[in-house]
């Protein structure tokens, strides 16, 4: 990196704000924000965007000084591109100053409030989808409705100060990798709504658009490598840069309140219904995501390229497609759902695309109900027994009793991780350890957890991964001795 390379710094004014985003990470920097520069710059309009940290100031602390300017760098192993995306006009962290993260969220200007907060961030059950109202931050919100923590909070609060003051509501638009995203975000802010007031509730239930999305944009953490690769590239200094690949994806219901972005400008594509679209992502790239995550890491791999080059692993993810995942995905609009998992195997070889496995491995107990157990119950619905993803599950199981296969402890991250863990050490051989798993209602619904025959595949896939190692077990997988 040049010793002297200036911090980038914005070009020109900036937008006036119309969008609130809560949860500015890495992914809302390189598919969000990257969409909407790019609409402004082909059919004008000011879709500037305040985004919102609803816990730490990093985010802030590195765009403020860039006046929320950053790049967006898309890698690729025949070479990186940069782009400076002036999108966002401010960061602001919701626990310094929630009041004023209610007064951008109530301003009439604002037309859209987008989120990307994580699976765990909708304070949801997974299995059922319902608000849980004893969640720390829900019931504190309930209790202190002027200075909440969560984003259903906020996002009640404030369309409650719109209600009062006569201004339109915004639209809520959820960009999580969850299915039926709209569907969850609108269900758990009318059960926060009605815990407050029934009335607000059946003004939001009436006026609020909530439309679902898919997103798809491989997007890794970004390093100090990439920190210093770009600044010797481009000459200057920025510590707020995301790195992602050059695919992308974005298909939204078209149902908005107040207007949107011309995205379609940039790529976007506008459906009435996105549920086949969310569906096939979520199945096919997301549950093969941690199928890998899982699998592989217990295999001593490092990232998503590592395992997509290795013939066993992929090998196992073209029958996992092919035999378990596709007979479940109902055909999307526009859609070659065989080219699409074809196009999937060569997006996962990219070695540009350092994305590591335990970085996918997070938060897993919020993830499994939607990348793999809908798949699993719908096969279980025709009578089939999807052996593939049982091996997936086992290898879930394993991985959050934190030792992995070398016998090196696991930095498991996940809300649910010490009682898992706890649950998990206490519970004796394989077929005990699966039991208290199963008995997680938070992740899996009764009906596959008193389900016999995927009981007992879990628990021989769990067994074969604890005494022979994930390689020995998906090579019986692929035999078809699992």
């Amino acid at each position: 990196m040049p010793a002297d390379a200036p911090r980038l710094s914005r070009a020109g004014s900036a937008p006036r704000r119309s969008i609130v985003h809560l949860g500015p990470g890495a992914f809302f920097r390189a598919f969000n924000a990257v969409f909407t520069e790019e609409a402004m710059a082909a059919e004008g309009g000011d879709w500037g965007i305040t985004a919102v940290s609803l816990r730490s100031a990093g985010a802030r602390d590195q765009m403020a000084p860039q006046s929320g300017a950053y790049t967006s760098v898309t890698l690729s192993e025949s070479g990186n591109r940069a782009q400076v995306i002036g999108a966002i006009v401010e960061v602001l962290v919701a626990p310094e100053d929630p009041e004023a993260v209610l007064a951008a969220l109530a301003d009439p200007a604002v037309k859209i409030v987008s989120l990307t907060i994580t699976e765990k961030g909708y304070s949801h059950n997974p299995a059922t989808g319902a608000l849980r109202l004893e969640d720390v931050d829900i019931a504190h919100d309930l209790a202190n409705s002027a200075a909440p923590r969560s984003a259903i909070g906020f996002i009640v609060e404030a369309l409650a100060r719109r209600r009062a003051a006569g201004v339109a509501p915004f639209t809520v638009l959820s960009c999580d990798n969850l299915p039926s995203n709209g569907h969850l975000a609108k269900g758990v802010t009318l059960d926060f709504a009605r815990a407050r007031d029934a009335g607000l509730a059946a003004w939001i239930e009436a006026e609020v658009p909530f439309p679902a999305t898919m997103v798809d944009r491989i997007t890794p953490a970004t390093t100090q490598a990439d920190v210093d690769a770009l600044a010797a590239a481009e000459g200057y200094l920025d510590p707020a840069c995301v790195v992602h690949e050059s695919f992308r994806q974005w298909v939204i219901e078209d149902r908005f309140a107040q207007g949107r972005p011309a995205w379609e400008a940039a790529g976007v594509q506008f459906v009435q219904n996105v549920d086949a679209h969310e569906t096939m992502k979520l199945r096919c790239l997301n549950g093969t995501h941690s199928t890998l995550a899982y699998l592989g890491y217990l295999a001593g791999l490092e990232t998503i390229s590592d395992a997509a080059h290795d013939p066993l692993f992929a090998a196992l993810l073209e029958r996992l497609w092919a035999v378990e995942i596709l007979p479940t995905v109902p055909q999307p609009e526009g859609e070659d759902l065989p080219a699409y998992t074809a196009a999937l195997l060569d997006r996962y070889r990219d070695r540009a695309i350092r994305h590591r496995l335990w970085q996918i491995a997070m938060d897993g107990s919020q993830k499994l109900p939607q990348r793999l157990l809908g798949t699993i119950a719908d096969q279980r619905a025709k009578g089939v027994l999807p052996q593939g993803l049982c091996l997936a599950v086992a290898a879930w199981m394993r991985y959050v009793g934190g030792v992995d296969e070398a016998g090196q402890p696991i930095d498991v991250r996940d809300p649910l991780a010490a009682r898992l863990k706890a649950e998990s050490d206490g519970a004796g051989d394989a077929a005990g350890k699966v039991a208290v798993l199963l008995a997680f209602g938070e992740v899996f619904p009764e009906a596959l957890a008193t389900d016999a025959a995927f009981r007992a595949a879990v628990t021989e896939a769990y067994s074969r991964l604890a005494t022979e190692g994930a390689r020995a077990a998906i090579e019986g997988y692929l035999s078809g001795a699992a």
